[in-house]
């Protein structure tokens, strides 16, 4: 499965990036998050309830930061499985200056499998972009809060 999407932000590249790498903010956005826990450089055990069609599942897994150019761009690496199947992918995630704030480009592939991709097939996609939506929406939130 493909992801691609572009999100934009009223503060510059500098002030996205610290928020982007750190796991209390990333943790905080993203959606059915219970746990973000660093076991190592820019790696973290990750604990996710998500929901696809009638099916629901614990996923235990991994996330990695790799390839940091600050504050323009990295690449994602999440792997995880729970009961009801696993996922595996990979996402670059690219910053630009826009106007003196930031597009934030997403792009990247994912493998579903398991009950959770059997059942949900169909909405497998638009899930996945409901929940980078929430997931940005929530990050777009914190560049407004006050310091």
């Amino acid at each position: 499965m493909e992801l691609t999407a572009s999100y934009r932000f009223d503060v510059p590249p500098t002030a996205l990036w610290p928020l982007l790498v750190d796991p209390a903010v990333v943790a905080s956005c993203l959606p059915g998050c219970e746990a973000l826990e660093p076991v190592g450089d820019d790696s973290y055990r990750a604990v996710l309830t998500v929901g696809i069609a009638a099916v629901t599942g614990r996923y235990e897994g991994t996330v990695t930061l790799a390839d940091q150019r600050p504050p323009h761009a990295y690449r994602l690496v999440v792997t995880g499985k729970g009961r009801a199947g696993f996922v595996n992918g990979e996402a670059t995630l690219e910053l630009h200056e826009d106007g003196g704030g930031t597009r934030l480009d997403v792009a990247g592939r994912a493998e579903v499998g398991g009950t959770i991709a059997r059942v949900g097939q169909r909405l497998l996609s638009s899930a996945s972009k409901m929940m980078m939506d929430r997931f940005f929406d929530c990050l777009r939130k914190q560049t407004a809060a006050p310091s």
